[in-house]
């Protein structure tokens, strides 16, 4: 299954390492096609450094840790998500054919769209576990 990770997934995993969140990233990246948009990435980056500069480092190690598939995101214009600064993260992930977005934002949670399903990481693990 390919699966992309929001933002606030790997801010999580960056502030509390044994966290749910961080523990459905490491499943994830360990046991299915983990999805990255180079959108996500610059984000990760700019939240840490403005909230929490001293984990800069840290994005690095995390994101060589994990094995991911980079995707570049689209910014052309669409109207499926209310919020306009996570549209090229849905896009990157309508375009790379995610199954399923793993978030805590509601923006994409309230979506209702057949794929990319997007589910939180309480919903991720449950639906894992069958």
């Amino acid at each position: 299954m390919r699966v992309m990770a929001d933002t606030n997934i790997f801010i999580s995993t960056l502030l509390f390492p044994n966290s749910l969140p961080a523990k459905v990233l490491r499943h994830i990246a360990n046991n299915h096609e983990l999805v990255l948009c180079d959108h996500i990435v610059v984000e990760i980056r700019d939240v840490v450094s403005r909230k929490r500069p001293d984990l800069l480092a840290d994005v690095d190690v995390l994101l060589a840790q994990l094995s991911y598939e980079p995707v570049i995101a689209p910014t052309e214009p669409s109207k499926l998500i209310p919020d306009p600064k996570d549209q090229p993260i849905l896009n990157a992930a309508i375009m790379a054919g995610v199954d399923v977005i793993v978030s805590g934002d509601k923006h994409f949670l309230k979506l209702d769209l057949e794929r990319p399903k997007a589910m939180t990481p309480s919903e991720f693990r449950e639906f894992e576990q069958g």
